[in-house]
């Protein structure tokens, strides 16, 4: 099992497959490969307790999202390909941000995985969103002991990790 480049723990997943869509629909896709995003503009925002995050923080989601590609998951490794194979149109509709649509789509994500996904990559997929959260709000949380995020932040990170049903 590897680990990911951003130093979060192995993730649980099948080696042997394809990295397309497979047996999502386009909808359930473009769900599955817009969330990782969505949450980290998300855990950038300001908010009660949070505030407005730097371009710092905004790197280390990056970053992890781009860990991604080397996840012991078929499933995480194809978003992160779809995710880098995209081109910018700036045509789209601005992505919703608001934290309780992004909960929403956490949990209709967590819907999707259940009935489509192999239950390692459907783990591996919510413990990666998590962890692009995750190093947000460590990275915007400099000021306190490493490894640690204010408690605005870990309130953000459980009712993320909630909706993912990692809790």
């Amino acid at each position: 099992m590897s680990r990911s480049l951003a130093g979060e723990p192995p993730a649980a997943g099948r080696r042997a497959g394809s990295t397309s869509a497979g047996p999502y629909s386009r909808t359930e896709w473009e769900l599955l490969t817009d969330l990782p995003g969505r949450v980290i503009v998300t855990a950038i925002q300001p908010g009660p307790g949070r505030p407005h995050r730097g371009v710092t923080a905004g790197i280390a989601g990056l970053d992890a999202v781009a860990a991604g590609r080397v996840f012991d998951s078929d499933l995480v490794r194809a978003v992160v390909a779809e995710i880098y194979a995209r081109h910018d149109d700036t045509s789209l509709p601005a992505p919703r941000t608001d934290l309780v649509d992004v909960l929403a789509d956490c949990r209709a994500v967590v819907r999707v995985l259940e009935r489509r996904a192999d239950p390692a990559d459907s783990a591996a997929y919510r413990q990666w969103v998590q962890s692009v959260a995750a190093r947000v709000c460590v990275t915007a949380s400099a000021v306190l002991p490493i490894g640690t995020v204010a408690p605005a932040d870990r309130r953000l990170l459980d009712r993320l990790g909630t909706a993912l049903g990692l809790r």
